[in-house]
């Protein structure tokens, strides 16, 4: 009942497309826009700074190069033999993959131009280095997630009632403005960082939003 009720939403969320033709990967589009292939046959283009501060982020599914959907996102495509699924975070895109009829799941392939594409190529052709931006990436996030912690646990001890049943939390860390301000950069590059090799964590990348 709860996946029948969760096909008709994202049904809800789909209309047909008109037919026009995919456009062409420009480089200025770099910031704003996302392109994904399945098997050179479909492709899911999404601009997501486009509408993004209202919420009415779009994915537009062609086939043969052709519109043939448009939805809201989170989007699921119905596609021969199974469903595209695309979802981002406020970072950029956290999923767009083939979900086949069996269960089995696979990440679309970035196009070449796109920023997904080029950090793509980065992995291929330099490897050592991509694993030392993913490192870094997941440091920057995690120290930002703790500084969170103990920014927010010393202010919420010090309610009454839960001062008075454990007792007020100093943090012991103490940052000067300056270091403040460059780790939370941090967290947000990291963050984007990971979205262009759609990796997603509810809690980590979340603080780099």
């Amino acid at each position: 009942m709860f996946h029948s009720w969760k096909q008709q939403r994202m049904a809800k969320r789909m209309t047909a497309g008109d037919g026009r033709p995919l456009q062409r990967f420009r480089w200025w589009q770099l910031p704003g826009r996302a392109l994904f292939r399945l098997d050179e046959v479909y492709a899911v283009d999404i601009r997501h700074w486009q509408n993004q501060s209202s919420g009415e982020v779009t994915a537009d599914l062609y086939r043969a190069d052709k519109q043939i959907a448009v939805s809201r996102l989170p989007a699921t495509f119905p596609v021969d033999g199974g469903a595209i699924q695309v979802a981002m975070s406020g970072s950029g895109i956290k999923r767009c993959h083939f979900v086949a009829d069996n269960g089995h799941e696979r990440q679309l392939s970035p196009d070449r131009a796109s920023a997904e594409g080029r950090r793509a190529r980065l992995a291929t052709n330099h490897p050592l280095t991509s694993r030392l931006l993913a490192v870094l990436s997941v440091t920057f996030l995690i120290f930002g997630v703790a500084l969170l912690i103990l920014q927010v646990a010393e202010p919420i001890s010090q309610i009454p009632p839960i001062a008075e049943s454990i007792g007020v939390f100093t943090s012991p860390v103490r940052l000067p403005l300056w270091l403040n301000v460059a780790v939370g950069i941090g967290a947000v590059a990291g963050s984007f960082e990971r979205a262009l090799r759609l990796r997603y964590h509810w809690l980590l990348d979340a603080v780099g939003t």
